[in-house]
């Protein structure tokens, strides 16, 4: 057998028959496929089948045999020696949203006009993902001409046999695309960098962009603006307020006539004609016809009487029109309720009016003060929930209730476990305790009994997951149902579930935690103010007496190896004698959770010393 040596050992020995390693134990010889397709991408195979794994393919492999140009080529330059070994990453892939920005422009002959030219700037952008360029003309305003994508993306012909790449562009140089000749003056930092680090191009110096002598012929004022004798000068007011509107929102209130109502309109005012236009806000189901303009553009006058004031009585400007003030519109009276922030700046520039005077009414009132009619909601029929059967009172094509998807996804898998017993009459039920569960995500509620052994009652599901009214409340409000969500529930609160009363004597750590991370919505966990009220209480019910009943108490409650210290069910029964009722269940052990050093083992003495 022949000794194996190295490619490197025989790269003087000429690639002929003879000269090349034979492997005799081969016995398939079909051509493995180095190309495959998946998702329509051409892809890199390197999976061998499983008879060409032998251990002198493998030895072959590691020594770059069949992987390696270099065995094939010999020893001429490499360009790309770093790249064996890495993984095949497709151009789509590599150099996806890269795109190089070049702004240019061109020429366009006028025929039969003073122009000579128009001069029409253009982007044009390419693609290195697949070498693709388009053309795309950024609108100008009042130009006249079409403009936008001059030339699709695609691979634009250089010749009748290449195409345009990165390194046919530079600054201050033309390209040519189909016939048309585009001078490039510059590009953006991205594509500079791109350009001097990825394929070593030193760009031109840029050029400055020239100016269209049309566009400056026109930007030049062509006459003085003076007042005639039939007013201001049009064109002046023109030019100044075109697309200048403003916009007030207002009310018609037409209840004191049979089956009047309450109708909102939006008031548009055209500063640079002096014209109004109203329009009728239009609400699903009102049973009108959808009339959305009630007065069209014009003029309005102050007065109508007849037809003739139209043209011959005062009209409105734009000072005549005020947040609160009433104005006539050919006999009707209209609330100004409110304005947009264009209009409420408008008038805080010419007529220098402060915030507060611009600040909108309430819609519910009319302009006698009188509560507008609500509209009226039928009690609820007991099918479904309260949302779905209000759901065919709204629309007319009945429709699922919206949820609330932000705080279920905020809130999924957050619940507020806490201990309870009931308050009943019966002895038998004194000594049952439960578990309610509050998922915050949907503010369903449920209740859970442990099963206690010689209770005599069969322990397990309480109640079902469901929303729980308010004391008082009921599904038939005509405002809605009030049910019970997080800021109800504390230690020491009493919760009605279906005339059963329980009151809540502890709760997890994972409820404290989250209701001291937010004390604003939990009052009852705000720690600085619960020492300070609990301080104040000390010294109300006698100061140092005060500190050693609970003293006394939590000293019998303690625990002999750790003198000090207390449970917290034991501290909560001893503050109950001092603090009475000025302090819940809930806000006392707030304080007490200060105080540990161990879970749910209160170092009480340290805690009456820092009140």
């Amino acid at each position: 057998m022949h000794e194996y040596k190295s490619p490197t050992q025989l790269s003087h020995i000429p690639f002929l028959p003879g000269n090349t390693i034979r492997n005799v134990n081969k016995t398939d010889f079909r051509l493995q496929h180095t190309l495959d397709y998946k998702n329509g991408y051409a892809l890199r195979h390197v999976e061998l089948p499983p008879d060409l794994k032998s251990p002198e393919v493998l030895l072959m492999m590691q020594n770059g045999v069949g992987a390696d140009p270099w065995i094939t080529y010999g020893d001429r330059p490499r360009t790309h020696a770093d790249d064996r070994g890495k993984a095949f990453v497709p151009a789509h892939v590599l150099f996806d949203k890269v795109v190089l920005r070049f702004d240019a422009y061109f020429k366009q002959t006028v025929h039969e006009s003073i122009e000579k030219y128009h001069l029409r700037r253009v982007r044009i952008l390419y693609y290195v993902e697949d070498d693709s360029i388009a053309v795309v003309e950024p609108p100008v305003e009042n130009s006249g001409i079409p403009q936008g994508v001059l030339i699709k993306r695609q691979r634009l012909p250089k010749s009748s046999t290449e195409f345009f790449t990165v390194r046919d562009f530079n600054l201050a140089t033309n390209v040519t695309f189909y016939g048309k000749t585009f001078r490039v003056v510059d590009c953006d930092a991205f594509t500079r960098r791109y350009m001097s680090d990825t394929e070593n191009i030193q760009l031109n110096n840029p050029e400055r962009m020239p100016e269209d002598p049309h566009e400056v012929h026109r930007s030049r004022p062509t006459r003085a603006y003076v007042a005639g004798p039939k007013g201001p000068d049009k064109l002046k007011r023109f030019l100044e307020n075109d697309r200048k509107v403003l916009r007030f929102f207002c009310v018609w209130d037409d209840r004191q006539s049979m089956f009047g109502e309450l109708r909102e309109f939006i008031l548009h005012y055209y500063l640079v004609d002096d014209s109004v236009e109203v329009r009728e806000v239009q609400k699903p189901n009102n049973g009108r016809d959808p009339f959305p303009i009630l007065l069209r553009r014009q003029q309005l006058p102050k007065a109508f009487h007849e037809l003739s004031d139209v043209n011959d009585a005062s009209k409105y400007t734009w000072k005549d029109f005020r947040v609160g003030g009433v104005i006539n519109i050919l006999g009707r009276p209209f609330l100004i309720r409110d304005c947009d922030d264009y209009t409420r700046t408008f008038y805080g520039e010419h007529l220098h009016l402060a915030p507060a005077e611009m600040q909108p009414l309430e819609l519910n009132r009319g302009n006698d003060g009188t509560r507008a009619v609500q509209d009226e909601v039928p009690p609820y029929n007991g099918f479904g929930s309260v949302e779905d059967s209000l759901g065919s009172v709204k629309y007319l094509v009945l429709k699922p209730p919206k949820k609330d998807f932000i705080k279920m996804l905020e809130n999924e898998h957050k619940v507020l476990r806490f201990v309870a017993k009931m308050r009943s009459k019966h002895k038998e039920d004194i000594e049952r305790r439960f578990v309610i569960s509050y998922r915050l995500s949907d503010d369903m509620m449920t209740i859970y009994e442990p099963p206690q052994r010689n209770a005599g009652i069969i322990g397990g599901k309480f109640m079902e997951r469901t929303r729980v009214l308010l004391p008082g409340s009921s599904l038939t409000d005509p405002a809605g149902p009030q049910y019970y969500n997080a800021q109800n529930l504390f230690v020491g609160a009493c919760v009605t579930v279906f005339a059963h009363d329980f009151i809540l004597l502890d709760a997890d750590e994972y409820v404290f935690n989250y209701m001291e991370s937010d004390p604003a919505q939990f009052p009852q966990s705000n720690v600085q103010e619960i020492i300070e009220r609990a301080r104040t209480l000390i010294q109300q019910r006698g100061g140092a007496s005060a500190k050693k009943l609970v003293q006394d108490v939590c000293d019998r409650a303690a625990d002999p190896a750790q003198p000090g210290f207390c449970d917290r069910l034991k501290l909560l029964e001893a503050g109950r004698a001092v603090w009475a009722r000025d302090l819940t269940d809930h806000e006392v052990i707030t304080l007490a959770r200060q105080f540990e050093d161990k879970q749910r083992k209160v170092n009480y003495r340290a805690l009456l010393e820092a009140l």
